[in-house]
């Protein structure tokens, strides 16, 4: 039950920070008022199509929606975005030590990232500058249009792309090598604090 309310609370707080009503809220899904009101109060739960529908009419992912089902009891999500298989190994196990309360995934380039990145809520996303056929300048903008409130820490041998990072609003930049202490470091200072990702 705790789950419908945890539910119940995230759709009436996205319908009011959208200046719904309830009943515009129903006009827009052809659904009753009472509906609305059920799903609000915890005493329903809309089933998968509805909750695809009902995250379309609030401009929400419906990962967001079924997280507030799921409870806070889901491990941070982070990845790695390296395109270099040596490199990504490496930095995997650094980062599954150094965090190991999250879930930590890595990936060579930027089309398995953003698949991923449409069904999974990703907390923090440490990515390489300079990948193979796109940049993780892109690649970061593309996560951020999922999820804006993505963490993303860009990794990099160069320091020339501080200001685009910066114009991004990025959670940190990272110069390689990449080590335990940046990873931490990084983490304490998160644009977005995330419950459960302790380094």
């Amino acid at each position: 039950m705790a789950s419908l309310d945890a539910l119940g609370q995230k759709i009436r707080s996205l319908r009011m920070a959208k200046g719904l009503s309830q009943q515009q809220m129903a006009d827009l899904m052809f659904v009753t008022r009472k509906t609305i009101s059920n799903w609000e109060a915890g005493t329903r739960m809309p089933d998968l199509a509805m909750l695809s529908r009902l995250a379309k009419a609030l401009d929400v992912r419906t990962f967001e929606l079924l997280d507030a089902i799921s409870g806070e009891d889901t491990p941070p999500c982070v990845i790695m975005v390296e395109d270099e298989p040596i490199i990504l190994k490496g930095f995997m196990h650094m980062l599954s030590d150094t965090l190991p309360d999250a879930q930590a995934f890595g990936f060579q380039n930027s089309n398995e990232t953003l698949v991923f990145a449409e069904s999974n809520r990703i907390d923090a996303a440490f990515l390489d500058v300079e990948l193979f056929g796109e940049s993780g300048l892109d690649l970061a903008k593309k996560l951020l249009a999922i999820n804006p409130r993505i963490n993303i820490i860009f990794l990099t041998g160069h320091s020339e792309y501080t200001a685009e990072a910066l114009a991004l609003h990025c959670s940190g930049y990272i110069l390689k090598p990449l080590t335990p202490e940046k990873i931490r470091q990084e983490i304490e200072h998160l644009r977005f604090p995330v419950r459960g990702l302790n380094p």
